[in-house]
């Protein structure tokens, strides 16, 4: 995913800190009292623009209100996941929620950035610019902003994560998705315990709901599987990097020489030839995720390019990415749309 905490090498410079250092002006005029340098509609100015700084919210949503004026973006190139058709670069949810995959500093760091006001200004913004679908997840803590997105004209369609097969009615109703998709990691935990009839439940379940069902992973071989098996599957989420490895019962770094350490995630540089080769080999739509290695091929904006252009020479035209932006101090929602114009034409 594609995040600034050390998803950008290129940084912009710091946002003014709002204090005017010029000089202050020299009066002319006698000195007067305050009773008579300040009048009435002064006053109401001074008091409006008080509670304005007091209420970031509401001087979050006249700027949103503000921008949504402006012309729309050039349309991104779409796939189709059943009977809706997304962009092809769909936000993700990760940085949204502090789980960065760098440590409890930059999870914190990502926490504190996206309050619920950045929260939608960060989706309002993705959608100005074209992207028309959020990767979203019942685990996250983002959960309160989708009615207010939608009571603010957002039609972002929504791709739930969710895990809990007897809880799926539950999350269709409070999320109104458009896709609920089982969670990758819980993918992977289920297949490699031999209970892969849970994840297939929950298949079911979604479809029960009337919505897309999908089945996500970092396990090429849990993809391989379900499409073997003929599920029903609409499509699948597929991770770039098979994260999950060290953790699974005959996973192949419990065989391995190199010991890890709980904060550190394996991620192999040829894991993404691994599963793109599953992804063009099923013939369901698949979104790719982690195509930037969660910020570990970000140190320049030519390797962020150069990842995305990977990613979608790799994939079918029928798939997309989905790419998690934190743009603290880059605005990375300009320059994934950028490389998705430039390398996810479809055809």
């Amino acid at each position: 995913m594609a995040r600034q905490q050390h998803s950008i090498g290129q940084a912009s410079c710091p946002a003014s800190n709002g204090q005017d250092t010029r000089p202050a002006k020299q009066c002319d005029s006698p000195r007067r009292t305050d009773s008579q340098s300040v009048s009435k509609p002064r006053r109401r100015f001074l008091q409006q623009i008080s509670a304005l700084a007091a209420a970031p919210g509401l001087l979050a949503g006249l700027e949103s209100r503000a921008a949504q004026t402006q012309a729309a973006a050039k349309p991104l190139p779409t796939v189709q996941l059943g009977p809706h058709e997304i962009s092809r670069l769909v936000a993700g949810s990760n940085p949204l929620n502090g789980y960065s995959y760098l440590g409890p500093h930059v999870d914190k760091h990502m926490k504190e950035y996206f309050t619920p006001d950045r929260v939608i200004e960060f989706l309002e913004n993705c959608q100005r610019q074209g992207i028309t679908a959020h990767q979203f997840s019942t685990r996250g803590a983002s959960s309160d902003v989708l009615p207010i997105l939608r009571d603010r004209g957002s039609t972002l369609k929504i791709i739930c994560l969710h895990s809990d097969s007897k809880k799926v009615k539950e999350a269709a109703d409070a999320v109104k998705p458009t896709a609920l998709v089982h969670h990758g990691g819980v993918t992977d935990k289920l297949f490699s315990q031999g209970q892969s009839s849970e994840v297939h439940d929950f298949v079911k379940a979604a479809h029960d709901c009337g919505v897309l069902a999908g089945v996500s992973a970092h396990n090429p071989d849990c993809i391989k599987r379900v499409a073997d098996e003929g599920w029903q599957v609409d499509f699948f989420m597929t991770c770039f990097y098979f994260l999950t490895r060290h953790t699974l019962q005959g996973g192949a770094v419990h065989d391995s020489p190199l010991p890890l350490l709980e904060i550190s995630y394996p991620f192999y540089k040829d894991d993404p030839l691994t599963m793109t080769k599953v992804i063009r080999e099923v013939s369901q739509p698949c979104l790719a995720f982690k195509i930037l290695a969660a910020g570990r091929r970000c140190a320049s904006q030519d390797e962020v390019r150069a990842a995305f252009r990977f990613a979608f020479e790799n994939i079918k035209p029928t798939d997309g990415v989905i790419v998690g932006m934190f743009p603290w101090n880059f605005d990375e929602i300009s320059a994934n749309v950028q490389y998705t114009h430039e390398f996810g034409k479809n055809g």
